[in-house]
């Protein structure tokens, strides 16, 4: 049977537009978005309907092919790429992008998973509420993917990840059953809480098809400024006096190395405006929704006190929201800074905020005993623990190759102190296929047993994102 004949029962479903399987048009979804695998597939599947996806679920089963769910393609372990060799066909969500009810009293959202999460955003916007999910891809990342990998973002500290923020989920299941739970319920106390089982299962599971979530009231204030922190500020306790002195008014304290910051400044060909100081920098925002809460004053006796203690030097307040969108520029630019030095080896270190300083620390022993001569990019969502310790591809050197002699050697060590601090080497990212062998060397073997007991019960087949976590 020719591979065109193996497409027909994709075609007759999907028609010409939803099955696609030219090499020119395939090519986007079966290249990682890091650039470090070429994947391939028969065909990239686009359907329209929930019923499309079971349909096609069914197919895939009946002719043997294996599925990879695919959002925007924005990950970084690659999770949605599909496997040379596998005969996977990518399904991607990108003609299911409805929003099917915003509810203004009840705060919630629900929508198909592949609405593009910006565009969530501005649907809860235009009711005067607010998604608090964000992150740098969020203009074209897909709701299905962040929610396939429990994204995190730059708003963790106050919101939680992506799990944190759903009450409901629908899912085609790998025998193409439905299983439906789009109930916009904050108490359902029902047994088990099935939903969290596909919320960073990477599509292993299933495909999700749609998706309720908790909304805010709009926050119309924001108090944003920009500190230079003192040599050995205490991250760990600047970041708990902050929530304190805040009434957790903090939505974001975000780490910038002073090298992270060098490296906007070389691809800009210019200086940001903005300084580091020994320690480093932090960006810090307050947002409320209320005009009432006087927030610049909340903010600056936050400052004082934390320049009275003498772990800021010095600090920049945003005094209008073009200062406040040029400081989060900044902050949003760094990975392509490192791609544009040359590319760069990247650590989603997650740790206890409390042991912070002492990872860190280690770090730096470690890399100046190994590789004294790369150069650091340290920068991350601090408030809540997640550093992202990148180490930039030295002038010259292969960027895959230097890639894989850092992660047969030095990432082991790295990870090997962030677990004994009680962390873990994967934050926000996930496992998808680059992590696999983490998962192993790291995890718990009951932990692991758990994983493939669930994934051989609902997926007995193997036909949902095979290699990827597993």
């Amino acid at each position: 049977m020719s591979e065109f004949d193996d497409l027909t029962p994709f075609l007759a479903l999907l028609g010409e537009s939803g099955v696609l399987s030219d090499p020119a048009m395939t090519a986007r979804y079966t290249r990682d978005q890091r650039d470090l695998m070429q994947g391939e597939t028969p065909a990239v599947l686009r359907p329209r309907s929930v019923e499309e996806v079971q349909d096609l679920v069914r197919l895939a089963r009946r002719h043997g092919f294996g599925l990879v769910p695919q959002g925007g393609n924005t990950g970084y372990v690659g999770g949605a790429t599909p496997e040379p060799g596998r005969r996977q066909l990518v399904v991607s969500l990108e003609r299911m992008t409805g929003i099917r009810a915003v509810d203004p009293l009840n705060f919630t959202l629900a929508c198909d998973a592949g609405c593009i999460l910006a565009d969530a955003q501005r649907a809860a916007d235009a009711e005067g509420l607010f998604l608090p999910l964000s992150l740098g891809a969020e203009g074209s990342c897909r709701l299905g993917g962040n929610l396939g990998t429990n994204a995190g973002g730059l708003q963790v500290l106050r919101y939680g990840m992506a799990r944190d923020l759903v009450l409901g989920l629908e899912v085609v299941l790998p025998d193409g059953t439905l299983f439906s739970d789009m109930r916009t319920l904050r108490k359902n106390n029902v047994g088990y809480d099935l939903k969290q089982l596909f919320i960073g299962a990477e599509g292993t599971l299933g495909i999700i098809t749609g998706v309720v979530l908790k909304l805010w009231p709009a926050q119309g204030q924001r108090a944003t400024a920009w500190l230079e922190l003192a040599e050995g500020a205490p991250i760990p306790e600047m970041a708990a006096l902050v929530r304190r002195e805040t009434s957790d008014l903090a939505s974001t304290f975000e780490l910038i190395s002073a090298s992270s910051l060098g490296l906007v400044a070389e691809m800009r060909g210019a200086e940001t405006g903005l300084k580091a100081g020994p320690g480093g920098a932090v960006l810090l925002e307050l947002t409320a929704s209320s005009e009432r809460i006087p927030l610049d004053d909340v903010l600056m006796g936050c400052l004082e006190t934390l320049m009275e203690r003498g772990w800021v030097e010095d600090a920049v307040l945003a005094q209008s929201e073009a200062q406040r969108r040029a400081f989060w520029a900044v902050r949003e630019t760094i990975p392509e800074g490192e791609k544009h030095a040359g590319g760069s080896v990247k650590h989603d270190i997650a740790l206890p905020v409390s042991r912070l300083t002492d990872f860190l620390d280690r770090g730096a022993a470690l890399l100046a005993e190994r590789m004294p001569a790369v150069r650091l990019s340290v920068y991350g969502h601090v408030g809540d623990g997640n550093l992202h310790y990148n180490l930039v591809v030295p002038a010259g050197r292969d960027r895959l190759d230097f890639t894989r002699a850092v992660e047969a050697g030095f990432a082991h060590e790295l990870y090997a102190a962030a677990i004994e601090l009680g962390g873990s080497f994967s934050a926000e990212y996930g496992i998808g296929r680059f992590k696999r062998d983490l998962l192993v060397r790291y995890s718990d073997p009951e932990r692991l047993r758990l994983i493939e007991t669930v994934k051989r019960s609902l997926d007995p087949d193997g036909i949902m994102n095979a290699g990827a976590m597993l």
